[in-house]
């Protein structure tokens, strides 16, 4: 039998095939890690001689402009995504990867557990625009606390020392999950600040957080609108919440043993 032009007598379809599919998953491989170096690089290393920057394989790709859902803009790598100066702590020493102690007021230095990041300061909106996700009950048309469970609202709220650090006046919903986000507590002075619900435990009679003490609801940073709270304003909320973990008092520094 004549095998004139016939172009698969010596090869072989099925292998060719597996090594199309090797090299196609390689250069997956390869465009996915590069494209997850669009935020959080180039890396810094200060065990070098020196601080020096890394970038890896592959290196960070070009700058690439993303249309967000609101008509604006964002670029990665690009403004944006720079480092920020550390100004609220400092390390322990020249030792490379010494650990950052808090510089001043601990609960306000934004390292440590109390770190967050400088996300847009402007709501998050539901995903079918009708507005800011994460609004107070007072206006949140359609939204109540459901009948038969314990209702927050008018309970006082104590901190880990058992002290009183304000009352609970509304609860804030999340619009898009249909649960409640923040409690919103009025502490000395009639101001008002948000606590989160992962971080508070509603009894029958009152509410108990274990990440701050009493007096400490009073530093709780605030939104700037009574009734809208920004992505950045929550980053800096969970901080502060966050830092107490640590920082709140003394002996939470202290080794366990």
């Amino acid at each position: 039998m004549s095998h004139l032009g016939a172009i698969t007598h010596n090869i072989d379809i099925a292998q060719v095939v597996l090594y199309m599919f090797w090299i196609f998953f390689a250069g997956l491989i390869y465009y996915l890690h590069r494209e997850n170096k669009r935020e959080g690089y180039p890396l810094e290393s200060d065990g070098r001689g020196g601080r020096v920057v890394i970038q890896g394989f592959p290196a960070v790709p070009a700058p690439k402009t993303f249309l967000l859902r609101d008509g604006s803009t964002r670029q990665a790598p690009g403004p944006n995504t720079a480092r920020e100066p550390l100004t609220g702590g400092e390390a322990t020493s020249r030792v490379p990867g010494s650990p950052i102690v808090p510089i001043g007021d601990p609960m306000l230095a934004g390292v440590g557990p109390g770190a967050y990041a400088n996300r847009p300061d402007t709501p998050d909106l539901t995903w079918d625009d009708r507005g800011p996700r994460l609004q107070p009950l007072r206006v949140a048309a359609g939204f109540d606390i459901a009948h038969g469970g314990p209702d927050p609202r008018g309970m006082p709220v104590l901190g880990a020392d058992g002290a009183q650090g304000g009352t609970v006046v509304d609860a804030w919903v999340d619009r898009s999950e249909v649960l409640l986000r923040y409690l919103e507590v009025e502490v000395a002075g009639g101001r008002r600040v948000l606590l989160p619900m992962t971080l508070a435990k509603v009894g029958d009679r009152a509410v108990r957080v274990q990440s701050i003490l009493g007096h400490q609801f009073v530093g709780v940073p605030g939104t700037r609108l009574p009734d809208q709270v920004t992505l950045l304003e929550e980053e800096r909320i969970g901080a502060y919440y966050g830092a107490g973990t640590l920082y709140a008092e003394p002996s939470r520094q202290e080794p366990l043993l």
